[in-house]
């Protein structure tokens, strides 16, 4: 068993969260909780600490195989394929009723594995998700064809046109490691409104909600095969996934080049994609703006989740008779948070998600600085333990 809630750093988990990470995390598959078919896991992290949190089981090909069958299985011949849409909103509504119920507890994990503010995640992460099951719980009622009036028809002839919307069938959704538990039911919640069944990837980095998340739609009574588990990495159990002949459609949130290679592999057995990927949102300040407002909105915009959005807005365009005010009032909340551990109540940012962003970003900061940028604040790493950067903020830099 693995005993890591015993040591200091985790000492003030909640028991629930005790209990969860002192077990080894497996996959889930056709209804089932399975080691993977080589008995391969891996290790997640706590950012804030760099401990491990336990031992997840990492997926292969074979993995993925067994996964799409199941799914397949499940979308054409099982229980889910004959169910009423109103029975298929009841379980999602008994969905959201658990995660909200356990909604504590889910923030802790989220916090745990992700790094962001407890607080935060209370505040946003779990009435998002509970929200989004619910929203597309009232959706799968609503799913409607239509009768058409052809417009053109052939003398002698009667024609009866209509169209009846159905399930595309197993959806692959691979989620980024930004918000876990909020692109998980992203993912999931309207394919299962549809119709679909599913298999979820998590991001390596932060795989512990999605697995508590599917433990509570197991819960709720989803039968075996509609909602399947893979965690493990993206070349391999990502890549397996893609390429699935029986998956019919992948939906992906994550980085640009990933996104263009799903695109194309995807394309090969003509798969529908739905791509979320990422960006670089610009604030504009003009000379007008309130700015007891402005500055410190966009304070939020560049350091809310540590940074880590796809609409951060990490370029600021600044107009020239008011930019000396707004860098100094953005240095000055920049200098003033307080980093530390995501659960701790006084604490205004965490740490970055893995040691690979920790260091990607301070490889950002020195480039900002080999190419002329002037740091006006932090520039550096925070503290000697967990992967922390210090809130930074340049100036004077070039297009």
């Amino acid at each position: 068993m693995n005993q890591a809630a015993s040591i200091p750093e985790f000492s003030d988990l909640s028991g629930a969260v005790k209990a969860f990470i002192n077990r080894k995390q497996k996959l889930y598959i056709d209804g089932q909780w399975v080691d993977s078919s080589t008995g391969a896991a891996f290790d997640t992290i706590d950012p804030a600490t760099e401990q491990v949190i336990c031992s997840v089981a990492e997926a292969t090909a074979v993995d993925v195989d067994l996964a799409a069958k199941a799914a397949h299985k499940a979308f054409h011949s099982g229980p889910w394929s004959q169910m009423i849409p109103a029975a298929r909103e009841a379980l999602m509504l008994r969905w959201a009723d658990l995660v909200e119920a356990h909604g504590d507890e889910l923030a802790e994990l989220e916090s745990l594995d992700n790094g962001k503010l407890v607080m935060y995640a209370k505040m946003i992460d779990i009435p998002a998700t509970v929200q989004l099951i619910r929203y597309y719980a009232g959706y799968v009622t609503k799913i409607e064809g239509s009768t058409v009036t052809p417009s053109i028809g052939i003398p002698g002839l009667e024609f009866h046109a209509y169209t009846l919307r159905q399930p595309v069938g197993v959806v692959g959704q691979i989620i980024p490691w930004n918000f876990p538990l909020v692109m998980a039911a992203l993912k999931l919640a309207p394919a299962l409104a549809c119709g679909c069944t599913s298999i979820l990837k998590p991001a390596e980095q932060t795989p512990l909600s999605a697995i508590r998340l599917v433990e509570l739609a197991e819960e709720a009574g989803f039968p075996p095969g509609v909602v399947n588990l893979i965690q493990g990495r993206g070349e391999v159990s990502g890549q397996a996934l893609i390429e699935h002949p029986l998956v019919r459609k992948i939906a992906f949130t994550g980085s640009t080049p990933v996104g263009k290679h799903i695109g194309k592999v995807a394309m090969e057995s003509l798969k529908r994609v739905s791509l979320e990927l990422g960006g670089k949102s610009p604030v504009i300040i003009t000379r007008d703006a309130n700015l007891n407002e402005a500055i410190p909105g966009a304070a939020n915009a560049i350091f809310f989740n540590q940074g880590q959005v796809c609409v951060a807005g990490t370029r600021l365009f600044v107009e020239d008779a008011v930019y000396d005010e707004v860098v100094a009032g953005l240095a000055e909340i920049a200098n003033g948070m307080q980093l530390g551990g995501g659960r701790s109540a006084d604490v205004q940012m965490g740490p970055l998600v893995s040691k690979a962003q920790h260091e990607r970003v301070l490889g950002y900061i020195s480039k900002g600085v080999s190419e002329g940028g002037e740091v006006l604040c932090g520039g550096s790493r925070h503290g000697d333990k967990g992967y922390f950067v210090r809130p930074t903020i340049f100036s004077n830099c070039g297009p």
